[in-house]
C-alpha cells in the first residue's frame, strides 16, 4: 500500500475510503469500514467516484493560469472576476474550493509601519488644569 498524505495536512474521508478500498481483498469491507470509523455509504460513494473523470479539469487549468499570470497576487474573488470577464460563470465558493485543492493562496502585501514622527496637530491648552 502506498504512503499518502492529504493536502490539508489531515486525513479526509476520501483518504480513508482509499485505504479501505486497498484492503478489501484481504479483509471484509464491513469490518474495515467499521474499524476506520466511516459510514458504508461514504465508502461506496468514493468508490463510485474513482472511475469518473474530474468535471472541473478545464476550470482548474484556467484558475492556475490566471493565478500564474498575476504571479499569485490574485485571490479567489479577483480570479472569479477574471473568469467572469472571459465568459465563464462560476461561483466564488467553487473558485475558493478549487484553489484550496490546488494549494493556491494569494500573496498578501505586508503593511508598512507608518509612525508620524514629531508633534502632529495642535495640542489643546490645559484649561481645567488636570
Amino acid at each position: 500500500m502506498e504512503c499518502f498524505s492529504s493536502k490539508q495536512g489531515k486525513i479526509t474521508k476520501q483518504d480513508e475510503a482509499q485505504v479501505v478500498y486497498e484492503l478489501r481483498r484481504e479483509f471484509s469491507v464491513k469490518e474495515v469500514v467499521k474499524l476506520a470509523g466511516i459510514p458504508g455509504s461514504t465508502y461506496y460513494y468514493w468508490v463510485k467516484q474513482y472511475g469518473k473523470p474530474d468535471p472541473d479539469t478545464e476550470l482548474k487549468k484556467l484558475i492556475q493560469s490566471i493565478y500564474n499570470e498575476h504571479e499569485g497576487r490574485y485571490g479567489n474573488r479577483r480570479i472569479r472576476d477574471e473568469l467572469e470577464n472571459s465568459g465563464q460563470k462560476v461561483n466564488h465558493k467553487k473558485v475558493q474550493r478549487i484553489m484550496k485543492e490546488l494549494g493556491l493562496k494569494s500573496l498578501v502585501r505586508t503593511k508598512k509601519y507608518r509612525l508620524n514622527k514629531g508633534k502632529t496637530g495642535k495640542i489643546a491648552p490645559n484649561i481645567l488644569d488636570r
